[in-house]
C-alpha cells in the first residue's frame, strides 16, 4: 500500500511514521509513505500557496493550481496516467481522500475495506479555512474516486492528524504490517481488559489481583471471558 500525503506541514507526521509499527512497516516494505508540499508547486517565487477568501472573512484558503497540481503529481507516483484511454477498472486502485470536517465519519470498516480495495491513497489535508473548492470538481472531471473524511464530531487546525490516523489506521489491515493476524481486534473485539506481571500488584496498601480465569490455561473459558468483556 502507498499513501501519499498531501501537506504544508510534513514534519508535524515525519516522527510519528519514522518509529514503532509504521516505522518497521515502510523497512519491509509493506508500506510506503510519501509526501507532497503544495507550495512546491505555487508558481512566484515566494511560493505562496494560500490567499484571501471572495466575500470576506477571517483566514486563508489554499488555491486551486496549486494544489491540483500536486495532487495530480501523487496520482501519477501511483502509476496511473491521467488518459481516458485508461481501463475503468485501474481508477478501482486508487483514491482521493479529502481530509475535512464536514466529511463522512472514518471508521474501522472504511480502514479494512481501503486496505483491500486500493494501492494508492491519496490523502488531501487542509488547513486554515480550507481549499478552493473548484479543486474537487476538477479531480472529479479526471475521473478519480474522491471522498471527504472525518476523524471525528470536532474541528481541527489541520488536516495532519486525520491524515496520520488513516494511515495508521489503513496499515494494520495490510498483510505483514502486524506481527500477527491475531493482533487485529476484529478477531476477539476491543476494550477488552489486558494484565501482565506481577499476578498481585501492590500500590497504597491495596492488593490489585489479576483475574484468576486467566492463569488459568483453560482456552476456552479464557476466550469465553474475553468475548464476555469486548465492547
Amino acid at each position: 500500500m502507498n499513501f501519499h500525503i498531501i501537506t504544508i506541514f510534513p514534519e508535524a507526521l515525519e516522527s510519528y511514521f519514522d518509529s514503532s509499527i509504521l516505522k518497521r512497516a515502510q523497512k519491509n516494505k509493506f508500506i510506503k509513505i510519501k509526501f507532497y508540499n503544495p507550495r512546491d508547486y505555487a508558481k512566484d517565487k515566494h511560493k505562496v500557496m494560500d490567499d484571501k477568501p471572495f466575500g470576506g472573512g477571517p483566514g486563508m484558503v489554499f488555491k486551486a493550481e496549486p494544489m491540483i497540481k500536486v495532487i495530480v503529481s501523487a496520482i501519477s507516483n501511483s502509476k496511473f496516467l491521467i488518459s481516458k484511454q485508461i481501463p475503468k477498472s485501474k481508477f478501482q486502485k486508487i483514491k482521493v481522500i479529502f481530509l475535512t470536517p464536514s466529511g463522512k465519519q472514518f471508521n474501522q470498516r472504511m480502514a479494512r475495506n481501503f486496505a483491500k480495495k486500493y494501492d494508492n491513497l491519496v490523502l488531501v489535508s487542509g488547513h486554515y479555512e480550507g481549499i478552493d473548492a473548484r479543486v474537487e470538481k476538477v479531480i472529479k472531471n479526471l475521473k478519480f474516486k474522491i471522498e471527504n473524511l472525518s476523524v471525528g464530531p470536532y474541528v481541527l487546525t489541520g488536516g495532519e492528524l486525520p491524515a496520520g490516523i488513516v494511515v495508521d489506521a489503513v496499515s494494520r489491515h495490510i498483510p505483514g504490517v502486524l506481527g500477527k493476524k491475531e493482533s487485529l481486534e476484529e478477531k476477539r473485539g476491543v476494550g477488552i481488559p489486558t494484565y501482565t506481571r506481577p499476578e498481585v500488584f501492590e500500590y497504597g496498601g491495596k492488593k490489585y489481583r489479576a483475574p484468576k480465569i486467566l492463569l488459568s490455561g483453560h482456552h476456552k473459558k479464557i476466550e469465553e471471558w474475553r468475548k464476555k468483556h469486548a465492547k
